[in-house]
């Protein structure tokens, strides 16, 4: 397996049909933001080919320009998960319509959490090294995934992260406090569950490491384990019902989430 992109032009050429309607429409892309209800920086980011446009996007920006179809048409031609590894296609996909989403990790911060300049200390640390495009198109696909936490307010997120992810400040103080400013801003979301396991704790039921799960809205239930260079879908039933123990335990191993606030706001005093 490989964890190369599959970096497609369509994002270009997508691109560079919302610039040219655009401009056929006399607007700056200063002008046109606002319009779509996006930043200056994501319509900017699109028309260079280096984000997936969000669903609304695209239904804006046809109204909005007066695409007759062009916008849509385009965009049904964009390749679905650009500079996602290939072992995690399966799971992204199911991870878009999933009504529960439960993830322990304690080697890094998942990547719907992640702050972009953590996302570039991760890939710029990556060996054998990668080159600019390969890391842009890596971080387009992880800020795109990150908007389901927005975009999809009925799924409940549930996150366990080792107090330790934090402490080893990661691309250094300044990454580190922008990472814990942006998970409390996170934990304040209704459908976002965020608890930090603490450094000391006697009985901790995730020593076998990081694991996902995940409700499809046909209530069915899949997990998901990740290596080096490779990635595990779990859909034995059996082995889910495992993952779904550990997981259950170590919730009421880890802080509450008021404690895990807390604890966070106490991390963040401290840099």
């Amino acid at each position: 397996m490989t964890d190369e992109p599959d970096y497609s032009d369509s994002l270009k050429a997508f691109g560079e049909v919302v610039k040219v309607l655009r401009k056929r429409a006399g607007l700056t892309q200063e002008e046109f933001a606002p319009l779509v209800q996006y930043s200056v920086t994501m319509v900017a980011s699109i028309e260079q080919g280096r984000r997936f446009p969000p669903p609304q996007f695209v239904e804006r920006a046809e109204d909005v320009l007066d695409g007759m179809g062009v916008v849509r048409a385009a965009a049904k031609h964009l390749s679905r998960r650009p500079g996602l590894a290939s072992w995690f296609r399966q799971w992204a996909q199911l991870e878009r319509e999933a009504i529960a989403l439960h993830t322990y990790e304690c080697r890094l911060i998942p990547g719907l959490l992640q702050t972009e300049a953590y996302a570039r200390t991760l890939f710029g640390e990556k060996l054998p090294p990668m080159g600019d495009e390969q890391i842009e198109a890596q971080l387009a696909a992880r800020l795109e995934r990150q908007e389901l936490l927005r975009q999809r307010p009925n799924t409940a997120y549930s996150f366990i992260l080792e107090e330790s992810l934090l402490l080893r400040r990661t691309g250094g103080r300044a990454v580190t406090a922008e990472l814990i400013e942006h998970l409390l801003d996170l934990a304040s979301l209704r459908n976002i569950e965020l608890q930090i396991m603490p450094l000391v704790r006697e009985r901790h039921a995730g020593l076998d490491g990081p694991m996902r799960l995940l409700e499809t809205p046909d209530n069915r239930w899949f997990g998901y384990c990740e290596g080096q260079e490779s990635g595990q879908f779990i859909s034995e039933p059996k082995v889910v019902s495992t993952l779904q123990m550990r997981y259950a335990r170590m919730r009421s191993q880890a802080l509450s989430l008021e404690d895990s606030v807390s604890l966070l706001r106490q991390m963040r005093g401290a840099l």
